[in-house]
């Protein structure tokens, strides 16, 4: 024979090999060198390669594989098996091929649902994350605890740098819209934090300097002995004025500043003490006058009242000063003395007002002219012999007569 048949095929005397495919002979390889025997094994072999493919192809069918996957597949051996260069049924192969590609129709819908379920997942994850940085880039960089919200920024960061590792892949556009979002919350944020330590820091410095340069105003005022209380007093409230700061620089300025302070309220508390026991004889005097002032009655005689305290409050200035703790005693007696001689002279001033007198006068005699009307009809009760009437006249009798006296006594 001029020519070996093979299943499927044969191979000519010159080497030629043919396969028969879908009814047609197709040329598919020429091995002269070798035997007919060899030339079918190889192209037989490279046939048995490809259905191996085909077999695994159907077996990741059963198994449940990714169907995309296993289409993927599918349509690489379909292209193989356009015109492959193999010794066999090509024709069963694409069928079986062909045939795993439409049992992946239901699979491949429900994959393409599934994963678009977890790319809307994956998407609303990473919008959360941005919207969450967002917040925060909005917050008032003068209120914000950089803090605590440093901390929460980078474990946004992190959780979104998770998101990528153990994502899907996302559609580009959504996915860079989403960071492009991110990034700038970030970057905002990260902005608002440096300017607001910065400010700080520019804060801080001038607290520093104006502190110390309250400290050597301090110091310096420390000669003046108990004369600096007050401007110390001053640079005091110059330093509560500053703003709050936390400079490691803090305690050994405010220890040098009290330490001056120390040592003026202790000139003020010795340069005291000794005008206390200086002033002694002084309170002493005033006490004195206290008792003579405490005798005075002007009820008596308001205008001897009126001159003994005015001689009284003339030596009371030439005494002097007197101890600290004596100065309000000795002055709230003092003040009671001329309150007394005040309402006193207050009290005779208006018995002695004109307008006063009329007013009792009027008063008087409309009380008198009532008191001869209820006499009369008090007699008139009694003649009746009505002891009702009689209760009820002098009940209003004597209620004249008790406002007639409070008038008199007033006048």
């Amino acid at each position: 024979m001029s020519t070996v048949e093979a299943n499927f095929g044969r191979v000519d005397e010159s080497g030629n090999v043919f396969v028969i495919d879908s009814g047609e002979e197709r040329l598919i390889g020429s091995q002269p060198e070798m035997t007919i025997e060899q030339a079918v094994a190889l192209y037989t072999k490279r046939f048995q390669d490809i259905a191996d493919q085909v077999r695994i192809l159907e077996q990741r069918v059963k198994a449940k594989a990714d169907p995309k996957s296993i289409s993927k597949s599918a349509d690489k051996l379909l292209t193989d098996l356009a015109l492959p260069s193999a010794l066999g049924d090509i024709a069963a192969l694409r069928a079986r091929v062909t045939a795993v590609k439409g049992s992946l129709t239901e699979a491949l819908a429900e994959s393409a649902a599934k994963h678009a379920e977890e790319v809307t997942a994956a998407l609303s994850a990473r919008e959360a994350i941005a919207v969450e940085a967002e917040k925060i880039a909005a917050l008032d960089p003068q209120k914000v605890n950089y803090k605590s919200t440093s901390v929460k920024m980078t474990e946004l960061f992190s959780a979104w740098q998770e998101l990528q590792k153990n994502s899907i892949k996302l559609p580009k556009a959504k996915a860079d819209e989403i960071w492009h979002r991110f990034s700038k919350a970030r970057n905002t944020f990260d902005s608002h934090k440096r300017s607001y330590f910065a400010a700080a820091d520019a804060a801080a410095k001038i607290g520093k300097q104006a502190k110390l340069d309250l400290v050597v105003k301090a110091e310096e005022l420390v000669a003046k002995g108990a004369d600096a209380v007050g401007p110390y007093k001053d640079l005091l409230a110059a330093w509560k004025a500053l703003p709050k700061t936390k400079l490691k620089t803090d305690d050994a300025h405010w220890a040098r500043f009290k330490a001056a302070g120390d040592s003026i309220y202790a000139a003020k508390g010795i340069k005291s003490a000794a005008e206390d026991v200086a002033y002694s004889a002084n309170l002493a005097g005033k006490l004195a006058l206290l008792e003579e002032a405490e005798k005075i009655d002007p009820s008596i005689n308001l205008d001897s009242a009126k001159a003994s305290m005015k001689s009284i409050n003339s030596r009371w200035e030439k005494a002097g000063k007197v101890p600290r703790e004596h100065i309000r005693s000795t002055d709230d007696r003092l003040k009671a003395i001329e309150a007394k001689i005040r309402k006193v002279e207050e009290e005779l001033w208006r018995k002695s007002d004109p307008a006063t007198i009329d007013r009792t006068n009027s008063l008087r005699s409309q009380l008198e002219t009532q008191i001869g009307k209820l006499e009369a009809e008090l007699e008139t009760a009694k003649l009746s012999g009505d002891a009702a009437k009689v209760s009820k006249a002098q009940e209003a009798l004597d209620t004249k007569k008790t406002w007639l006296e409070v008038v008199l006594a007033n006048s």
